[in-house]
């Protein structure tokens, strides 16, 4: 069994090394990878360079969120690196515009609004002095993604399905909170199986501690592409 190209490894890790041990360490298991805060202040674009010249896929997790004309300045510098397949900003509707008009005609890069953190609960929302719920905001955040012209959302498996009706066919649904079948659910409130987001409407599945954290990463990774295969 090799990758599946729906499974994104984030590289949470300390530093570009062991990023890159990572990678070595999963070989042909995992093709696609994010790289999120941790890394983003050191040397996140560098290792992005690094993984496109090995022919791995990026997804840039850097959750931008400014005025539109720096959103825009931004996305567009991210872009023209030629380092990101994925690039995920604030689903707020002049940010996620903004970002649109910065990527500009270079389509490969997908622009993903990432509607609520999978780490929230519904006492959060309140704590927060929101009047929705979880699905009524994600909701409202995907349609806003939709106008905005953005490729996609970033949204919990619980949402998956709302993503994939308000989106359509060929709208990107990427979920965080994977967990396979007797994982720890650590710090994901909204969390799913493999195969229970996929057949709710996910089109990526980003799963990174029971991956990263485990005994044989390697093993771990093939072990949830098998899940995957059953949805």
């Amino acid at each position: 069994m090799t990758s599946d190209p729906r499974l994104i490894v984030p590289l949470d890790l300390e530093t570009r090394s062991d990023a890159e041990a990572m990678v070595a360490c999963l070989d042909e298991a995992v093709s696609f990878y994010k790289i999120g805060l941790q890394l983003f202040a050191t040397e996140g674009m560098a290792l992005a360079a690094s993984l496109k010249s090995a022919g791995k896929s990026v997804f840039l997790d850097w959750k931008l969120h400014d005025i539109g004309a720096t959103v825009e300045r931004a996305t567009a510098a991210i872009v023209a690196t030629g380092t990101c397949d994925l690039l995920t900003v604030h689903a707020e509707p002049q940010v996620m515009a903004a970002a649109v008009r910065g990527r500009g005609a270079e389509r490969s890069a997908k622009i993903l609004g990432v509607t609520v953190l999978t780490s929230l609960s519904e006492a959060d929302l309140v704590a927060l002095g929101y009047g929705l719920t979880i699905p009524d905001l994600v909701a409202r955040r995907i349609r806003q993604a939709v106008e905005a012209g953005a490729d996609g959302v970033v949204a919990s498996p619980q949402e998956a399905t709302l993503a994939r009706q308000i989106g359509g066919p060929d709208f990107l649904v990427v979920t965080p909170g994977i967990r396979p079948q007797g994982a720890a659910l650590d710090d994901q409130a909204r969390a799913a199986t493999p195969a229970m987001a996929l057949r709710a409407g996910a089109s990526h599945l980003v799963c990174g501690r029971p991956i990263t954290a485990a005994a044989a990463p390697r093993t771990k990774a093939l072990e949830i592409i098998h899940e995957m295969a059953q949805a």
